[in-house]
């Protein structure tokens, strides 16, 4: 499993309350986009129209060596879940302060796949205590080598 892109921000703002794999719907030119890492998930986000989840404003560079004009870098992309995934999903998305995001994009075998999350988001001080929790952990792991 080759890891892609991730998106770091996702997991400092939000509570992860459950992550699944989802498989993603990409032109060949995006699978080699992909492939030389050129995929950015900052402030991207999932959403559910009728019975079909879809992936907004995930930012795929074009291709250097395709002959791609019109090519739109974020256009809404097509998850690949099951049925009772994407129940879940569409019902977890029309509760008030659920959210879901994707966390990561990876490589397993030959395909692509993204690693999306039902969230909560954090409130200020949740993030506060997060970064002191950080830091005490990397301090004593500091104490206990020396």
């Amino acid at each position: 499993m080759t890891n892609l892109a991730q998106n770091k921000k996702a997991l400092f703002d939000y509570e992860i309350l459950e992550k699944m794999d989802a498989g993603i719907i990409l032109t060949g030119a995006e699978v080699k986009a992909c492939r030389e890492n050129k995929i950015n998930l900052k402030g991207s986000y999932i959403t559910c129209l009728g019975n079909r989840v879809f992936a907004e404003k995930i930012h795929i560079s074009p291709y250097q060596k395709s002959n791609q004009k019109d090519y739109d870098p974020i256009k809404r992309r097509e998850l690949l879940l099951t049925k009772k995934e994407i129940k879940k999903i569409c019902e977890e998305l029309n509760e008030k302060g659920i959210s879901c995001v994707p966390l990561e994009m990876f490589l397993k075998n030959k395909f692509i796949k993204i690693k999306i999350a039902l969230c909560r988001g954090k409130k200020k001080y949740d993030k506060r205590e997060d970064l002191k929790k950080k830091s005490i952990d990397r301090e004593l792991r500091k104490r206990m080598k020396i």
